[in-house]
């Protein structure tokens, strides 16, 4: 048997998916219309043969290597700016600074008591301490309802905080910022 058999050879699923993907890239391109896509995407769907899925995309140009890569890289640009407003439009958040090395020690919360006072009511009135250590600021919960936060976790225990991390008393965040 030389040459081509001469019974339709049967289209199989993997060759519906290729010819769906070249008619979805060529509508993507701008090189077909969406009426012409939905008739077309009918025609593979009721194919049975492969010359019948090869000449629903004959007429087709085939798919170009520069035309990918500039769509490629048009397509990270636009994500990458983005990404880049999305920052730009992201909340600041108010600073919170460290107290001078002279003062040892401060306490955060609602009462008129504390050192920093917050008048949000998801703070406690005495909600977290902050004091100075060798290695550091170190903040403590005082055993407030909402909880404190560094960096976006929940304080367990002591955790230093250096300037430049986000801290948060119930629902109010900061930012820390040296003397």
């Amino acid at each position: 048997m030389d040459g081509q058999p001469s019974f339709p050879v049967r289209a199989s699923d993997t060759e519906r998916d290729r010819v769906l993907r070249v008619l979805s890239e060529r509508v993507a391109e701008g090189r077909m219309s969406n009426e012409t896509f939905e008739r077309r995407v009918d025609q593979v769907l009721q194919a049975r043969s492969q010359a019948e899925l090869a000449g629903i995309v004959h007429d087709l140009p085939t798919s170009n290597r520069v035309v990918n890569r500039l769509t490629g890289l048009i397509s990270s640009v636009s994500e990458a700016t983005a990404r880049i407003e999305a920052a730009w439009r992201a909340p600041r958040l108010p600073k919170f600074m460290l107290p001078p090395r002279e003062l040892g020690r401060i306490v955060v919360g609602r009462a008129p008591a504390c050192q920093f006072v917050l008048t949000d009511l998801t703070v406690s009135r005495f909600h977290a301490e902050i004091h100075r250590a060798d290695e550091g600021w170190i903040i403590s919960d005082l055993g407030s309802m909402n909880g404190t936060r560094v960096n976006g976790y929940r304080l367990t225990g002591p955790a230093r905080v250096r300037p430049g991390d986000e801290v948060g008393f119930g629902n109010s965040a900061f930012i820390v910022t040296a003397p």
